[in-house]
């Protein structure tokens, strides 16, 4: 399929700037690939499509504060860095974004907060990466602590607005374990203690899994035909228990949901060969499009993305292009809200 088949026209206040008040009040827009019959609903309300043996699969990464402030050495100039990921542990090597890219040479020195934390940049990467190496000399537990005080939480750009304390929380689903993420998995930022406890009671099993969100999922396609564009890898692990738990499922014939988009890169990038999901480690730059056969779920939980992303690309493929299309013509016209902070869809 082409990049723009995927274009239609999203008004810009319809991209939500703040989470709704409660977590899992936002609205769920259900729609059966089967009959094509579109719901609309509350979030909580997904509970009544899910019966005993079901399984959610969660995407348990936790983001970390990963927008740094500081300033040049020499002229002071204020510096924005962006941590992608930890390259290397023992010497604190990290590849970052950094902001204006063009006053940001190897060999500067960049200081954070009141200069308690520094760093050196070592390499250049894309046009806007660097390497950069922290001259830091204590314990990590220290380091990350300082990471945590001095970073900010990661809001992706298409919210306008400063970041406020109150989004250190809401940009995390509650059942964030291993930090990792530079971005929420946000189909997952709906789901509340008391609703994960109803799934409970009522025999639905939730399988974790973790797959650390990298800022190449909001990266946009620039190439007219999609065989051509290459997805950012992402690090991502499955472990045995949810293995398990999701293969007993697929053997009774019970559904499957994949909580979000990450989830699904990971289940569908460890596939055996007899259509199975296995335990499996390391990184993924699967890139899901139309047409493609899902092998493990039946059943997928994600926000409305915005035009032309990576994220609708894969919606489209699972619960049909033009059904999920029409879904989002629909979404307009009813004023879902989108994005990160924005409303949810259900795929069943």
């Amino acid at each position: 399929m082409k990049l723009s088949a995927f274009k239609f026209d999203l008004p810009s206040n319809l991209i939500a700037q703040y989470p709704t008040e409660n977590r899992d009040e936002a609205r769920l827009m259900v729609v059966h690939k089967d009959s094509g019959k579109i719901e609309h609903k509350i979030f909580k309300d997904i509970i009544d499509y899910f019966d005993e043996g079901d399984v959610l699969v969660i995407n348990n990464t936790k983001v970390f504060p990963a927008r740094l402030y500081g300033n040049k050495e020499k002229t002071g100039a204020k510096i924005e860095v962006f941590l992608l990921r930890e390259l290397n542990k023992e010497m604190y090597l990290w590849d970052v974004l950094v902001d204006p890219a063009r006053k940001i040479r190897v060999g500067n020195k960049l200081y954070f907060g009141d200069g308690e934390l520094v760093a050196e940049v070592i390499d250049n990467t894309t046009s806007r990466g660097r390497t950069i190496r922290f001259l830091y000399d204590g314990p990590d537990e220290e380091f990350y602590k300082m990471i945590d005080v001095l970073g900010e939480t990661p809001l992706p750009k298409y919210i306008k607005r400063k970041v406020e304390p109150e989004d250190r929380e809401r940009f995390q689903t509650i059942y964030a374990e291993h930090v990792g993420a530079v971005a929420a998995p946000t189909a997952g930022l709906h789901f509340t203690r008391q609703l994960m406890k109803r799934f409970e009671i009522k025999g639905v099993s939730i399988a974790p899994i973790t797959l650390h969100v990298g800022l190449g999922t909001f990266r946009s396609v620039d190439v007219e035909d999609l065989t051509k564009h290459k997805m950012d890898s992402e690090n991502f692990w499955i472990e045995e228990p949810t293995e398990k738990r999701v293969n007993e499922a697929l053997d009774t014939k019970k559904r499957v949901c994949s909580v979000g988009t990450t989830s699904m890169r990971a289940l569908e990038s460890s596939v055996s060969a007899s259509g199975r999901l296995k335990a499996n480690s390391g990184w993924t730059d699967k890139f899901i499009f139309p047409p493609h056969e899902f092998k493990i779920c039946n059943a997928l939980v994600t926000n409305f993305h915005l035009p032309q992303s990576t994220l609708l690309m894969m919606a489209c493929a699972f619960g049909g292009y033009e059904l999920v299309m029409h879904a989002y013509e629909l979404a307009v016209k009813e004023k879902y809200r989108f994005f990160t902070y924005g409303d949810a869809m259900l795929v069943i």
